[in-house]
């Protein structure tokens, strides 16, 4: 017999229907279909869950009194270093890490790779996730989050980098709920609403690749904005968009194979057969596209300093932690990437991935904070700003596994098409 042959009938809930043929109802549903003290009973034995009240009970706090007070009471921000951990992980970080949606999306809908259809769930959500709460860092950032649409639509800057990034997050953060919503209307039950989106995937799909396409690039224009600030071997004008939207390909595939590792691990209660038995499989042909992305990224960062002249700088401190990133969040997980597909170890792949992810993260903190102001001093976080970002980190996981709980994503919705 299957290892996996009986996890369908360990699943809580996966159809509409009770074991004695009645209906759950959506209060039943949230509930995992158990009892509130059998509930709060596996709520107390997750030593997760007590870590999680352990950030949220400090961070909590922390980021009211930035709403009450203002940014400088919790981090060093100034005008020599206006980017923080809360827009060099939260926006810049966390955003390339969401590029799945897009990807698996195109890969499944657009290129009918059928195949990666059982992760394909998994890679809307977590860039659904990933966008809304690189918002919600922004947010924190900013301050004022009821003047969220005022750069769309009252302070106009059509002209502007920050113009393009706002508007094209925002839609695309409209596109890929519609793209999840199909999940959630098999679980309440709306036949209608789900055959409607399913019906528009391609069109949704097709805005995805636009929209991400954009603003991924975007975000490293950004950094044009500053260009004697920023180190030259973490910024060429003329290469800065590809290198963000290059980038961000590995590390969505890369976020992919993590999340799917660790509900693989963690969660099998709540996986079916389907997503079991081919999440393997899936992996190895991720990390396949991972390995390409990778020596892309590579070539286009050397064809930058090349042309930008940057060689004698590869002689200073600077230049040998570039090289140090370049070999240890690019080479590294390159050559395990192709190894590992090349001999099917999908261990390697997996350990590939983690150190893309981490190596990506690494990047867009050099970018946008330790390689910023190079020449002046360096800046340290306060701990109160990291502290923020853990919190919001923890809300992220939060909600990501609550929904992995409940919604068809891991599983097959039972009884219906």
């Amino acid at each position: 017999m299957h290892a996996y042959s009986n996890v369908k009938e360990q699943s809580p809930i996966v159809s509409h229907l009770k074991p004695n043929g009645s209906l759950w109802t959506i209060k039943e549903k949230l509930w995992l279909g158990l009892t509130k003290e059998q509930y709060k009973a596996q709520f107390v034995r997750n030593p997760v869950n007590w870590v999680l009240i352990a950030i949220l009970t400090v961070g909590v706090p922390i980021i009211l009194q930035r709403y009450i007070f203002g940014l400088d009471s919790v981090t060093h921000a100034s005008n020599d270093y206006p980017w923080g951990l809360f827009l060099g992980f939260g926006l810049f970080g966390m955003v390339p890490l969401s590029a799945s949606g897009f990807l698996l999306g195109t890969t499944v809908e657009i290129f009918g790779r059928k195949d990666f259809a059982p992760i394909e769930r998994l890679a809307l959500l977590n860039g659904l996730l990933g966008y809304f709460f690189a918002v919600v860092y922004l947010e924190v950032d900013l301050g004022m989050p009821w003047r969220l649409y005022y750069p769309m639509f009252v302070s106009l800057g059509p002209a502007a980098v920050l113009f393009l990034v706002a508007w094209h997050v925002a839609t695309y953060l409209s596109v890929q709920i519609a793209e999840v919503s199909t999940a959630y209307f098999e679980w309440i039950g709306w036949l209608k609403g789900k055959r409607f989106v399913k019906s528009i995937t391609i069109g949704l799909t097709i805005a995805g690749i636009i929209l991400s396409t954009l603003h991924q690039g975007a975000l490293g224009a950004l950094f044009t904005y500053a260009p004697t600030k920023v180190h030259p071997l973490w910024l060429s004008a003329n290469f800065q968009w590809i290198h963000f939207f290059c980038s961000a390909i590995f590390a969505g595939l890369s976020m992919v194979i993590v999340a799917s590792t660790l509900c693989k691990k963690y969660m099998t209660w709540r996986c079916d057969s389907r997503f079991l038995d081919n999440v393997d499989q899936c992996t190895l042909g991720l990390g396949k596209g991972c390995a390409y992305a990778l020596i892309t990224y590579l070539v286009i960062k050397l064809v930058g300093v090349a042309h930008d002249n940057d060689w004698p700088y590869l002689l200073t401190g600077w230049g040998q932690y570039f090289m140090l990133e370049m070999a240890l969040a690019v080479v590294l997980p390159m050559i395990l990437f192709a190894y590992g597909v090349k001999h099917r170890l999908v261990g390697m792949v997996r350990w590939a991935a983690l150190i893309s992810v981490l190596g990506i993260v690494w990047n867009r903190l050099n970018t946008a904070l330790i390689c910023f102001n190079w020449q002046l001093y360096q800046e340290i976080p306060h701990w109160k700003e990291i502290w923020v970002t853990v919190t919001i980190f923890a809300l992220y996981f939060i909600v990501y596994r609550f929904l992995l709980y409940r919604l068809p994503i891991l599983y097959q919705w039972q009884g219906e098409k």
